[in-house]
């Protein structure tokens, strides 16, 4: 193997627990009695509902159309009757509407074979226009529209598209297991996307705890004869983080407030290809994903296809049900994910995994007083200081923390990941953000 590259500045390499769950294939998950739909699913303002109590709806239908030019458009999952539009809580603790379908019907794609089309002769324009009209926005858990991503300035120069195959966040194993058995599909979804930027170079960046993707991907690479170059990197969390993937792909750094473009990098990640795939060539929303359900309070750990609005306790029913020790239901990976209040919570579009933790996996969790030892310090990838920031924000000193660049903190949770006082720093990082927006909003 190459040698392994990585970023520069802080990082930490928590256990990885990734054995439970990337051994075995993907399978689908059920299809059971009741789908909730929100129309918030994704940076920007949330979809407008088009649908109403009493319409049938087909698999894949629009059931709410992009409200802006940051938006997404929503696809109904399945085939049914709208039952209700209601207002939902998601796993942040933001509200939603949503709609929720009752399954009924005959389903249009599931198990049945597709013509795929032949894009060749569409313009960057129309496949633009293709991903926004599927809904498609990234995968690796920003949920940014992926259309406003892939239309970049007329006078931007994309120099590198850097795909992420990083999945740094513990447990977290589905983009792997997409690698594994969808490559070929993941390569097509390069040319898309190459023909909408035409990049000079495309990169993918693996971690080295995935030697079995590197190994198939730089093979098919080397097959097709694409220039695509695989980058093998160095077990390092917060290594899918686009700033620090680039910094360890391309020995670039994003400037503060700047976007990779500003270095003329376009990132996205391995799922966002493939459901870029699957709308150009199939005319197929975003209308289900791979989700990691893993934990060592979950009976049988798996990677599922899910249908977008599935409950999360119709998840953890698939997998066997959690354990008696188990002690918390986190939505996403454990560094950057939310804890969850109910199982009726939705998959959505930036779901990557449902974890079930035992209490000897969460740790100790009573705070006690800031040692100023500095850990925090150290272990922070954009070089900020958390603890200053923190004591900052829990004064209500809003606007002298984004004086010291708050707002380049990325929520990783390194800073809380080390911290031996078990200071809650991620949470009061994300108040002074909304604390501080809200009084520049009133000003």
């Amino acid at each position: 193997m190459k040698s392994l590259k990585t970023f520069s500045k802080g990082g930490v390499h928590p256990e990885d627990s990734k054995e439970l769950t990337n051994k075995e294939s993907v399978k689908n998950a059920a299809i059971k009695s009741s789908f909730i739909v929100p129309m918030s699913q994704h940076i920007g303002a949330p979809a407008e509902c088009v649908v109403n109590p009493g319409d049938e709806v087909k698999e894949g239908m629009l059931i709410g159309k992009a409200a802006g030019f940051i938006s997404a458009n929503i696809h109904s999952p399945v085939p049914g009757v709208v039952k209700e539009i209601a207002d939902v809580y998601l796993a942040s603790g933001n509200k939603s509407k949503a709609v929720i379908i009752e399954p009924s019907g005959e389903f249009d794609q599931s198990g049945k074979t597709a013509d795929p089309v032949d894009w060749s002769g569409m313009t960057p324009k129309e496949l633009q226009d293709k991903i926004l009209e599927m809904g498609i926005v990234g995968l690796g858990g920003a949920t940014f529209p992926a259309n406003v991503k892939f239309t970049p300035p007329a006078d931007a120069k994309v120099e590198a598209l850097v795909i992420n195959g990083v999945e740094c966040e513990p447990y977290l194993t589905a983009d792997h297991r997409l690698m594994l058995e969808k490559t070929e599909e993941i390569f097509k979804g390069l040319e898309i996307l190459s023909k909408i930027l035409n990049p000079d170079k495309i990169y993918i960046g693996i971690e080295a705890n995935k030697p079995d993707a590197i190994e198939k991907m730089e093979k098919l690479a080397a097959q097709k004869g694409t220039g695509i170059e695989i980058v093998p990197l160095k077990l390092k969390y917060p290594q899918g983080d686009e700033k620090q993937l680039l910094k360890a792909v391309l020995d670039k750094e994003v400037p503060s407030g700047k976007l990779p473009l500003a270095i003329g990098a376009v990132v996205s990640n391995v799922g966002t290809v493939f459901a870029i795939y699957e709308a150009v060539v199939f005319n197929k929303p975003l209308i289900e994903r791979v989700v990691t359900v893993s934990g060592r309070g979950i009976k049988k750990p798996a990677n599922l296809k899910v249908r977008i609005g599935t409950k999360v306790g119709d998840l953890l029913e698939d997998c066997g049900g959690i354990t008696d020790d188990a002690v918390s239901i986190v939505m996403g990976g454990p560094m950057m994910g939310f804890s969850m209040i109910s199982l009726d919570t939705p998959v959505i579009k930036g779901t990557s995994g449902i974890l079930v933790l035992t209490k000897k996996e969460m740790g100790k969790s009573v705070e006690t007083a800031c040692l100023m030892c500095g850990r925090c310090v150290n272990a922070c990838p954009m070089g900020l200081t958390p603890t200053k920031l923190y004591k900052m924000a829990k004064r209500a000193k809003y606007e002298d923390a984004m004086r010291f660049n708050l707002m380049d903190c990325k929520e990783c949770g390194c800073c809380a990941f080390v911290c031996p006082a078990n200071i809650p720093l991620v949470q009061g990082f994300r108040l002074a953000k909304k604390m501080a927006n809200k009084k520049a909003v009133k000003s």
